[in-house]
């Protein structure tokens, strides 16, 4: 397959992964300042990650009329678990990859799910544990030819419950991750659909594969069952000169004006992340069954001053790959 698209931005050594999180420890919210944060599934290292936002434990206010006194009654329902979000680079271990690529297919797994707080000198501050956790959201970030800042993969985690506890004894922390994470320009991205001319696309909107759930009172426990069901798969949003878009323009006038859009009009490609060299593979996004729905012509010309279009497809399913290997 050929990937005719590719930026090549060289970088000069590997980012350091370091931020503040705030995490919800116990009762009340706490924030820590610490060198980097560290992210273990099943009590196995998976790797350092650049930021975790969320994961707050909470409850509904209920007021209860009361006919005595004009004070109005005040207790709390049962907890509430917030969604955590982490954010990620290319070189996550390879159970940890598999774990979020199986979420696209309609195979959600539960995992426990342990965030360390490190110190400068990489050593435990705290931990909070998402149990019974599984992946519910994953967000691509946007392809960009003109970017020159680093972009990192998101994953939403719905734990069942969360809870404060001591950092996994002997968790290896400094083999996993810190040397391993392959930093990933937007610019440096390949695109491909079959029949269609790709060499001149200039950018891809971000796009978050969800995971539905069902919520359930577990009889007379204070939490509720999170129950994963099916995968909802985004649109995709893709601009591209207007000179270069002949190809596309032709089949949206054929699928969409001239209504030849059964199931053998609709076209597979994919979506390659590479490294700076662009000899090697970080990840991709296998596309099929994508069908056009939309062409707009944008008013404004880009940084280079070039017409631009931008072009909306459907997408009904995606299929995720982590992982390095060679370009194709």
């Amino acid at each position: 397959m050929k990937h005719p698209h590719r930026n090549i931005v060289l970088l000069a050594g590997i980012a350091v992964m370091a931020s503040s999180v705030a995490l919800a420890l116990g009762p009340a919210d706490r924030s820590y300042s610490a060198a980097s944060t560290f992210l273990s599934v099943d009590g196995v290292g998976a790797g350092l990650v650049r930021r975790v936002e969320g994961g707050r434990i909470s409850a509904d206010v209920i007021h209860e009329q009361s006919t005595k006194g004009v004070a109005v009654k005040k207790h709390i329902g049962i907890p509430r678990y917030e969604d955590v979000s982490v954010e990620f680079g290319f070189g996550m271990s390879r159970a940890f990859n598999d774990w979020v690529m199986s979420s696209w297919k309609s195979n959600p797994t539960r995992k426990d799910v342990e965030i360390v707080v490190l110190d400068n000198s990489m050593q435990p501050v705290s931990a909070q544990k998402y149990a019974q956790a599984y992946v519910a959201e994953t967000t691509i970030p946007a392809c960009d030819a003109a970017s020159k800042d680093p972009a990192y993969l998101t994953v939403k985690l719905g734990p069942q419950f969360t809870r404060s506890v001591t950092p996994t004894a002997g968790l290896k922390i400094g083999g996993i991750g810190k040397g391993e994470q392959k930093v990933w320009l937007p610019a440096n991205f390949s695109l491909s659909i079959d029949g269609l001319d790709c060499g001149k696309v200039s950018r891809i909107e971000s796009f978050t594969v969800k995971t539905k759930v069902v919520s359930d009172a577990i009889g007379d426990a204070r939490d509720v069952q999170k129950t994963p069901t099916r995968v909802e798969f985004p649109n995709l949003s893709i601009t591209i000169s207007e000179a270069s878009a002949k190809t596309w323009l032709a089949w949206h006038d054929d699928f969409v004006v001239k209504g030849n859009n059964d199931d053998t009009r609709e076209k597979n490609g994919s979506l390659v992340f590479l490294d700076p060299t662009g000899k090697k593979e970080l990840g991709r996004v296998n596309l099929f069954n994508l069908g056009i729905f939309a062409v707009t012509r944008n008013s404004a010309k880009d940084a280079d001053g070039i017409a631009t279009v931008t072009i909306e497809l459907y997408c009904e399913k995606m299929e995720l790959g982590l992982g390095s290997r060679p370009a194709s």
